[in-house]
Parts: C-alpha cells; sequence; structure tokens
C-alpha cells in the first residue's frame, strides 16, 4: 500500500464508515510509534503523517527550555531530550520556550513497517466503527420484537441473522412444540443486548411474556396508539396465557378491541404462538375485582383480600367453579397469581366454613 492508496482507503472509510480522517491518522501515528520505539531508542520521538501526500516521518526533537541561571541549584538541561533557549536560536532565532526542534530519523525501511501497519490499523478502525454502527442500531432493542431469519443451529441454539449482526435464540426460549425451519423468518423478543469486545450479544426469546404482550401492540392498533393498555402479561408457553388489558376512555371495549370482528385480531397471535390458548382479562383497579377477572372461566367467586400490603387473598369458589378456578395442575390459579401479584389462596366454602369465613348474604 503506497501513500495514494493509504489516503484513498482513509477517504472511503471516512465516507461509508463516518470515522473521521484525523482519528485514522491519529491511530495510524500511534501504532507506527510503537513500532519504532521496539527497535530505537531515542528518548524523543514522533511521528507525522502529512494529511495531504500520505508521507510518513519520524522525527527526534528537542524541546526548548528556559536558560539556566546562578540559582538554579535543582535544575538541569536534559541535553537528550532538551535545549536551552539561548542554544536555540542560534538555531533559529524565532523559536520560544516550549518549542521544538526537530531532527528527522526515519528508517530507511520504515516504509515496509509503515504499510503493514496501514492495513492493521484501517482493519481496526473498520472493525471498531461497525461495532459503534450495530451498537447504536441494536443497543436500545432490548424488550422490542424483531424479526429475523434463521441461518444456522447447533445443539443447544438457533442462529438469527437479524440484518447487521446475529441474535442467538437457545432452544430453551422456544415455545414448546414448535418446529422452527433453517432459512425462515421469525418473529423474537430481545431478552438481553450487551456490546463486548467481540461485538454485540444478543440473546432472543419466544416464550418470553415479554413476547407475547409485544404481539399484541403489533397487531392490535387500539394498543399501539395507546388507546388500549395491557397491565401485566402472564404465560405458560405453548399451553396457556392470560393477558390484562384496560382503557381509560370509557367507549372503548379494550377486550372487544384485542378479540377483533369474528376474532380476526387474535387469531394472528394464536398462529404465532400456537398451540398455546390465551384468556384476555379485564383489569380493575379493585384488587378483587382484578382477582375475579383473572381466575375466568371460573364464575360466581368470592374474593377477599387478606393484605392489601403483601398483597394476598382468599377466593372462595362453589363445588362447579372450584376446579375451574384452580385449573388442569393448578395452571389457572398460578396464572392469575403472576397476572395480579397476588398470592391467591382459593377455598371451597366447606373450607371457607370451617376457617369461620362467612360471607354477609351467606349469614
Amino acid at each position: 500500500m503506497n501513500n495514494k492508496e493509504f489516503l484513498k482507503a482513509v477517504d472511503l472509510i471516512e465516507k461509508e464508515k463516518g470515522i473521521d480522517r484525523d482519528i485514522i491518522f491519529d491511530a495510524m501515528e500511534a501504532s507506527l510509534m510503537a513500532a519504532y520505539k521496539r527497535n530505537n531508542s531515542l528518548p524523543n520521538s514522533k511521528v507525522v503523517i502529512d494529511r495531504k501526500t500520505g508521507e510518513i516521518h519520524v522525527y527526534s526533537y528537542l524541546t526548548v527550555v528556559e536558560d539556566l541561571t546562578d540559582d538554579d541549584t535543582e535544575r538541569y538541561i536534559n541535553e537528550d531530550i532538551e535545549i536551552s533557549l539561548t542554544d536555540a536560536r542560534k538555531i533559529n532565532k524565532t523559536l520560544e520556550i516550549g518549542d521544538t526542534i526537530d531532527t528527522e530519523v526515519t528508517p530507511k525501511d520504515f516504509g515496509r513497517v509503515a504499510t503493514s501497519t496501514a492495513k492493521q490499523v484501517l482493519i481496526q478502525k473498520i472493525r471498531e466503527a461497525e461495532r459503534e454502527s450495530i451498537a447504536e442500531e441494536l443497543g436500545d432493542k432490548q424488550d422490542e420484537l424483531l424479526i429475523g431469519k434463521v441461518e444456522l443451529e447447533d445443539t443447544d441454539n438457533y442462529y438469527i441473522n437479524l440484518g447487521r449482526s446475529n441474535g442467538i435464540l437457545p432452544k430453551k426460549e422456544c415455545i414448546p412444540g414448535e418446529k422452527i425451519e433453517m432459512e425462515s423468518q421469525i418473529k423474537v423478543y430481545v431478552s438481553k443486548v450487551e456490546s463486548g469486545t467481540k461485538g454485540m450479544f444478543i440473546l432472543l426469546s419466544r416464550n418470553h411474556y415479554g413476547f407475547l404482550k409485544r404481539l399484541f401492540e403489533l397487531e392490535i392498533p387500539e394498543i399501539n396508539d395507546g388507546n388500549v393498555l395491557v397491565y401485566s402479561v402472564a404465560r405458560d408457553a405453548g399451553s396457556r396465557s392470560k393477558v390484562a388489558v384496560y382503557s381509560e376512555r370509557d367507549r372503548i371495549d379494550p377486550i372487544g378491541a384485542c378479540i377483533g370482528e369474528k376474532g380476526s385480531r387474535i387469531s394472528n397471535i394464536l398462529k404465532e404462538i400456537s398451540p398455546e390458548k390465551i384468556d384476555i382479562v379485564k383489569y380493575d383497579q379493585d384488587p378483587a375485582k382484578f382477582i375475579e377477572n383473572a381466575l375466568a372461566p371460573a364464575k360466581n367467586l368470592k374474593v377477599l383480600i387478606l393484605d392489601p400490603k403483601k398483597q394476598q387473598a382468599m377466593v372462595v369458589a362453589d363445588k362447579e367453579n372450584f376446579t375451574l378456578a384452580i385449573g388442569k395442575k393448578g395452571q389457572n390459579a398460578r396464572l392469575a397469581s403472576r397476572l395480579t401479584h397476588y398470592r391467591i389462596d382459593i377455598k371451597t366454602e366447606e373450607e371457607a366454613k370451617e376457617l369461620g369465613i362467612v360471607f354477609r348474604n351467606e349469614e
């Protein structure tokens, strides 16, 4: 790489990668200086690259210092790196304290070193620029929904091409039972983003509750525009989920907005997470009412808030609804608890009476 080629490469990198040319020149001067010092012992030396011609020169320099006086008993001039103002002005009358006198000491074979160093610096700066650009593009994507292409698979992971970077989708973060095909386009939730020396580490998921929340935002216009709000999501990926929604506008039915006409909206979400089922629950500021809603399809429930601060509640259900409230293997109760953030203890009416709990309409 000659000087012209180097300058062209610098111009190209500045234009395409957005790296200031002075940053490249400074990095190359520092690298060449380190290479020069490995084989030379001059204490004061510097590498200078001509920004216009690309020519490289190595200089040894002396710094101009004040003349010594009779009172300067604790100071001396280090002739290896300094020169007195009087002696300096014998060389150049315009020199002032702090100026330097440069003597070129460029080695004959320094061009070969410069060529190798230039390539290394350019490659390094390109990589750094790409890492920074990718970090700017993807660094704020945590908790977001992205679409990528499935490119590779190993025993534990799928590797998803997200455009300028790849993400890792662990197989344990997939929806249980789903089949993911190579080269297919896939929606993924970004659960973690970290920037390191080797580039961006992007961890993906499809069984995270945030994945379902983002799907609702994507498919339901009223959620996307803020007219319907998602309060919470509880999920057993691949089996069943509960999503609590509400609206601050009386004229909007939040559950109806999510389902859509003849189920048109919710069907797109169900296709994405099949065979998982979804219960859409209306959030209520009254925790007792919210818990009752969350335990659907069970009905005729009596909810007693035991401790609002510790978020503990008891639910009493009749025989017909007790099993429904708990659900298969306790799933309905478990999801309702996660959805409402309350610890829910479900009792039969007989168990409640044994504990001395009697509701007013039963007295």
